[in-house]
């Protein structure tokens, strides 16, 4: 079998190809739905895996080998200028393993940021947001920590989330050894590390702990329990449907719990007010696009400070896909932009 280099560089090459020509490639036409038009080159990948057997149709074994290897064909490439190191974090169920980001120029003043990654609570480790976190760190000037949490089904609702929540403390509590202004750090991930970073706001509300400088939510999974119209407009979208959805919770969740418990579906608390400032990204080919958009509404109704953005033709997963697709790398770009942005006060 090819290496990942060999593969990487012939998906690349052939995602250069005109547009006409992907479209062509994909089975002809415009992918239009919801008032929105899919990327050619997600388009033509979304053509490709109807070959692949579904995630849902996988173990949790298998899907992890086979989205690692797949992530590293469609991931882009490490930010020069940024020195990483490995950390281990005590946690509630021993050392949780992390992943240290330290830009070779950096403003002593940027908070420590701590990000948890994509993955359905159930696959994903720190390779998959590794581009994303670097990306990051050269942008904000400043340090991140990457998390490795455990997963499910090995380890079910709340392991992942209570280790999230013990590295932050962690990132806290020790951010002058980071270089970072001390008592401070931000919360971040995408899809289920969305989730955990909206339900740590909420929890440190509760317990009275300061909130973090910024929350960034990158297409969040706030309501494991939403019906709305995107889960069935995007039911069947590349790389994530509904049916793979319905399989994450499946392992993610006992059966005893409750989607609508807010420490699973965070959409779903009373009261939003008071929580930190927030970024909420979405993209348009997504199930999970209006619990993103309605969350970003929420926290605006609750007075939380907050910047909204919608890609429209990318899909759920772009910041793993920022080798394979242009457009991708430019909205991680943006979005670790208007990270920066929200640091040094620019949230209305």
């Amino acid at each position: 079998m090819p290496s990942s280099a060999t593969q990487r560089l012939v998906v690349r090459k052939l995602l250069s190809l005109p547009t006409p020509l992907l479209r062509l490639m994909s089975g002809g036409g415009v992918v239009y739905q919801g008032g929105r038009t899919l990327d050619p080159r997600l388009q033509y990948l979304a053509a490709k895996s109807r070959g692949q057997p579904p995630m849902n149709t996988l173990s949790p074994e298998e899907a992890r080998r086979t989205s690692a290897g797949a992530l590293a064909v469609m991931s882009g490439d490490p930010e020069p200028g940024v020195r990483i190191e490995a950390l281990t974090i005590p946690g509630p169920g021993g050392g949780i393993g992390a992943r240290f980001y330290r830009p070779d120029i950096q403003d002593a003043q940027t908070p420590v940021m701590v990000f948890a990654h994509m993955g359905g609570g159930v696959i994903g480790d720190l390779e998959t947001c590794h581009a994303f976190c670097t990306l990051l760190a050269k942008t904000l000037r400043g340090p991140v920590i990457s998390v490795d949490y455990r997963l499910a089904p090995e380890h079910r609702f709340p392991a992942g989330l209570e280790d999230t929540l013990a590295a932050y403390r962690f990132a806290r509590d020790n951010a002058g050894q980071f270089g970072a202004p001390r008592d401070k750090a931000a919360i971040g991930g995408d899809s289920m590390g969305g989730n955990f970073a909206a339900i740590i706001c909420q929890e440190l509300k509760r317990t009275g702990e300061p909130q973090p400088a910024l929350q960034l939510l990158i297409y969040p999974c706030v309501d494991l329990a939403c019906e709305s119209a995107s889960m069935n407009t995007y039911g069947d979208a590349f790389p994530l449907s509904r049916a793979t959805m319905d399989w994450f919770m499946g392992h993610y969740m006992a059966p005893g719990d409750s989607p609508a418990d807010p420490r699973l579906s965070p959409l779903r608390a009373e009261d939003l007010s008071g929580l930190a400032p927030a970024i909420v990204v979405t993209a348009g080919f997504d199930p999970l696009l209006d619990q993103g958009e309605g969350y970003a509404r929420r926290l605006k109704e609750a007075h939380v400070p907050t910047i909204y953005r919608c890609y429209d033709s990318l899909a759920h997963a772009f910041t793993s896909f920022t080798g394979a697709v242009p457009f991708a790398d430019l909205a991680c770009r943006e979005v670790a932009g208007l990270v920066r942005e929200g640091f040094e006060g620019r949230i209305a």
